[in-house]
């Protein structure tokens, strides 16, 4: 019979000294386990090594599960807090025309869009949208009906909707709109006796809104800039 390997003398002395080195290793515990396992031969099944084995494999989910939990976590404060900074921009100024501008400006940058577009519908639009100067960028006025045909597409709008846009799709944002790869539609009410209308944000990637996102936040995006709203078409 061949003599048991002997450790080096300062690897040994290490090991003794600090054993919960060895212990709190993963990598070096799985080969010692292996070792254990190829010591005793084929025929004999350690149960209690499959038990530890499947422990481990549940640790690990419960790691990778706690882990996705907290990255969206994140991702919803930092969502959350785009559109707290947004409200308050668009709450601020004291004139219509700053109010409009500020879409285009502060309310794209602070949600990472390329563009913002309110949509307004009006029995007089040919008239009311030849009027609107350099906020054509920004405003649009249309046809009675425009805003749920162009959100619904056939089917009954809903008051948030998000989607990758495909060329030719999206002619609310000009005539050069291929740049656009996702929209998101805010259907807005002005309550009684008034016209709906429309809140736009286009990104130029696709993932950017997507059907499976989230609306809650936009909702209440929506919501706040419809009362903004009422103040100017009051």
């Amino acid at each position: 019979m061949s003599e048991p390997a002997v450790l080096a003398g300062d690897m040994r002395d290490r090991i003794l000294q600090d054993p919960d080195t060895v212990l709190s290793d993963p990598d070096v515990m799985r080969a010692l386990i292996a070792a254990n396992e190829r010591a005793r031969g084929a025929n004999v099944v350690d149960l209690r090594g499959i038990a530890m084995d499947r422990l481990e494999d549940r640790l690990t989910r419960l790691e990778e599960t706690h882990k996705s939990v907290v990255s969206a976590a994140y991702e919803n404060m930092a969502g959350t807090n785009q559109i707290h900074r947004a409200i308050l921009s668009f709450l601020e100024p004291l004139e219509f025309e700053q109010f409009i501008r500020i879409l285009g400006t502060d309310i794209a940058d602070i949600l990472r869009v390329g563009r913002v577009r309110l949509v307004l519908e009006s029995h007089e639009a040919g008239v009311a949208d030849a009027g609107l100067g350099d906020l054509s960028e920004i405003l649009a006025v249309v046809e009675p009906g425009y805003c749920e045909a162009y959100i619904g597409r056939g089917r009954p709008a809903r008051q948030v909707t998000l989607r990758p846009v495909e060329k030719g799709d999206a002619p609310i944002y000009g005539p050069n709109e291929d740049w656009v790869g996702s929209e998101a539609c805010i259907l807005l009410d002005f309550g009684e006796g008034r016209l709906p209308g429309m809140l736009a944000f286009a990104a130029e990637d696709r993932a950017h809104f997507t059907p499976h996102h989230g609306t809650d936040l936009l909702s209440f995006l929506g919501g706040v800039f419809e009362r903004a709203m009422r103040r100017w078409l009051g």
